[in-house]
């Protein structure tokens, strides 16, 4: 089990930035168990063998076989975990709820993981990020550079810009951009809007190339793309930028 408080026979313990408790490594449960989400909507998964996992970020997923990466059903952190013999119950301060109902317990195994170095770039995606944060205006009229790789809680976004009103501007850059990378970069915009000293922070996801899918997901989630142009950010002769 996890090191944590007691209170009236239920462990009680604290994921990141809640202030509750120190989180211990990575927690890997494989259980035969049923999950409820209450919040933006309700979901259920019927029982069935599953992997837990909390993170040292704070993240709780529950995942299946299937699926590839995607987890089945997740909370982003902060948030506050309670765990009895048989059920897990997560909250978060936007008043979501998930409950995980233990039935069968077939592996639960905790994993220090150690700090990690981070993603490392290929050259284009890299050599982007510099030519960027050189010329910002070039993704937007009177965007000017705060920062390259501003850190937050769950990692550093690529450029902090200000705009021509003087918003803040946060530009995660891609060599192609999908849906994934969207997904990125509005986990960051959630973490730097909680910094009073920020907000309100827009997104820019910037890329030589974007996915419809991913021009969709942007789109409702308030981020422009911008498609670049490599060699014309080079000074070669090429098609000019395109912005959607």
């Amino acid at each position: 089990m996890f090191g944590g408080s007691v209170a009236h026979g239920r462990t009680i313990l604290a994921t990141a930035n809640s202030g509750l408790a120190t989180l211990p490594p990575m927690r890997l449960v494989v259980a035969n168990c049923s999950v409820d989400y209450e919040g933006r909507l309700t979901a259920h998964l019927p029982p069935a063998i599953r992997l837990v996992m909390v993170k040292a970020d704070g993240c709780v997923a529950v995942h299946a076989d299937g699926g590839a990466y995607k987890p089945l059903n997740w909370m982003n952190a902060p948030n506050y975990l309670e765990e009895f013999d048989d059920e897990w119950v997560v909250t978060n301060p936007k008043g979501e709820r998930l409950t995980i109902r233990l039935a069968e317990v077939l592996s639960d195994v905790t994993i220090e993981l150690g700090e990690d170095p981070g993603l490392q770039k290929d050259g284009v995606e890299a050599h982007l990020q510099v030519l960027l944060a050189d010329r910002p205006g070039v993704l937007e009229d009177g965007l000017q550079l705060i920062r390259r790789e501003f850190f937050t809680d769950i990692g550093s976004v690529d450029l902090l810009c200000t705009d021509g009103v003087g918003r803040t501007v946060a530009v995660e850059i891609k060599r192609r951009g999908d849906i994934d990378g969207v997904e990125q970069l509005a986990r960051y915009l959630e973490r730097l809007n909680l910094d009073a000293r920020l907000s309100p922070v827009r997104g820019i996801f910037a890329a030589q190339s974007i996915t419809p899918q991913a021009k969709v997901l942007a789109d409702s989630r308030g981020i422009m793309c911008v498609e670049v142009d490599y060699d014309d950010l080079r000074g070669a002769e090429s098609n000019t930028l395109r912005l959607f």
